[in-house]
Order: C-alpha cells, then structure tokens, then sequence
C-alpha cells in the first residue's frame, strides 16, 4: 500500500499548473495547511503517515523543523503486511546465540524449517529468497559466510550486481534458521543527498524550482527525513516506511508587481501577430 500526499501553505501562490499535474498525473491529494501554526501543522502530518502506515512510524517529522516559511511538505508512505507462503512452526522456534561480532553474541528467538527455496552462495555469502502468499513480494536474505562479514557485503553490493546474484538463485531444499527480528531506523537524508550530487536544490540561493510557483531562486528543500520499520515472525513480515522533504522559502513571497500610472508615460497599440505598431503616444496629462 502505497500514499503519497502534499501539505502546500494555504496562502503561498503556487501555479495551479503545478497543483494540476500533482493532482491529475500523479493522484496525489493536496490539503493545505496554515504553517503559522507550525506544531499543529507538523501533528496533521504526522498523524497522516502514522495512519498510513498502521502506527508503525509515529513521528516522522520531528518538534522545530516546520515554521511560516515552510512552503510545502511532500509526504511519501508505504506499508506491506504479508504471510510466508512456507510459515515457520511455533513448536521448532528456541533461543540460541545471534553473534553481533566475532566473539560476542546475544540470545535470540531462532526460527527453522526445512523446505524448497530458491538459493544461491557466492565465495562470501548465502543468498535466499522467502516468497510470501500471492507470490508477488518476497524476503531475500544475504548472509554473510563470515560472522564479521557483512560491511564486506555491503561494499560490494550493488543493483546490477544484486540482479545478478538473484537471477542465479535456483529451488533447492534448505534448513532455514532465521530469527524473529524487529528493526526500525530513521535518517536526515540531505547531507546523503547532497553527496549523491543534488547539491543546488538545498541552496536557497541556487535551487530552482520556479515550475511551482514561477518564481526562481526562491523555493529549495530545507530538510529530507526517512523513517523505515520491519518485523519477521512465524507467519509472515510486516514492513512501513515513510520520507517527508521540506520545502521552504526565503522569506515572504514577492508582492504582486504594482502598475500605478500616475505620472506621464508612453502607449502604444501593437498588432499581435505580426508585431506591427499601429500607434505610438505620449500621455503627458490624462484630462487636458
């Protein structure tokens, strides 16, 4: 289950261009906010992401980050809850040692069942897949040959070469020790971003994002918060995670241009299409 929701200040003149294709192109909901209020703006988005994601993540954005010159927060959430479709007995899941380092460990309530997998190894590691019912989702485990192994794994790890050592995974009868586990971690992501190279969207002075609300220079994203959760038992896994970028602006949106023409000045009447002037005049004095 995917949702995705943007929270603009209810007083800052986005283009409705921009509003119209989050709307209509990407079925995201718009619902706007008074960001005068900053901490009752930040618990609605909250308790948006809480719901979405089954209370999993309850605090997504945390107290001091929103204020009046928040502009806009885009909220991302997803949620997954699914049973194995080979599930692990109660009666053959015991404690026994997870090993944290080389020579340090700690209990844990290991789960086990022998049954056909797809799997495959590599010199440093075993690579095994536990689809869920339906068939559409699986769990793919990487574990390490090695107890300290797995900042190695994490190394070498990348999205060709994963999809390589998934499409090299074949059935095969396995026992399967896995712990019951419950993992959580939450993350600033703009210095990751910045590194990543999307440098000038953080600059206030440097981002444009002038498609919003046409002005350039103006908008940039002020903060990136990540929070993800799962959980593994017997029946199945449970998963949420949720991102929310903070969008601000320098300071209060430019005037509207203000045209008062009370002093002479010049006018002239201009065919269009071809760019011809059919008059040019001096106003000096409206009422002589």
């Amino acid at each position: 289950r995917i949702a995705n929701r943007l929270w603009p200040h209810q007083r800052y003149p986005f283009l409705q261009s921009f509003l119209d294709i989050c709307r209509d192109h990407y079925a995201t909901a718009l619902v706007p906010l008074d960001y005068s209020e900053p901490e009752a703006a930040r618990q609605t988005i909250n308790r948006w992401v809480a719901d979405k994601t089954e209370e999993k993540i309850l605090e997504l954005i945390p107290p001091g980050i929103l204020d009046p010159l928040t502009a806009l927060v885009l909220t991302n959430a997803v949620y997954f809850k699914g049973n194995w479709a080979s599930q692990f007995d109660k009666a053959k899941t015991e404690t026994a040692p997870f090993w944290i380092g080389p020579d340090e460990s700690v209990d844990a309530w290991l789960m086990y069942q022998k049954t056909e997998l797809l799997y495959g190894e590599t010199g440093a590691m075993q690579i095994v897949q536990l689809p869920f019912v339906g068939d559409d989702l699986a769990l793919v485990v990487l574990l390490p040959k090695a107890r300290d192994g797995l900042p190695k794994i994490e190394e070498s790890l990348s999205a060709t070469g994963l999809d390589e050592l998934l499409r090299r995974l074949r059935p095969r009868e396995i026992d399967l020790f896995l712990p019951r586990f419950r993992v959580s971690s939450n993350f600033r992501l703009d210095a990751a971003l910045v590194a990543l190279g999307m440098v000038d969207a953080f600059v206030d002075r440097k981002a444009d994002f002038s498609g919003m609300d046409g002005y350039s220079q103006w908008l940039y994203i002020a903060a990136v918060f990540h929070q993800a959760y799962m959980e593994a038992n017997e029946e199945g896994a449970e998963a949420a995670a949720a991102t929310a970028v903070v969008i601000k602006f320098r300071g209060l949106p430019p005037p509207s241009p203000v045209v008062r023409a009370d002093h002479p000045f010049l006018v002239l009447l201009r065919e269009k299409q071809t760019g011809s002037l059919l008059f040019l005049g001096r106003v000096v004095n409206p009422v002589a």
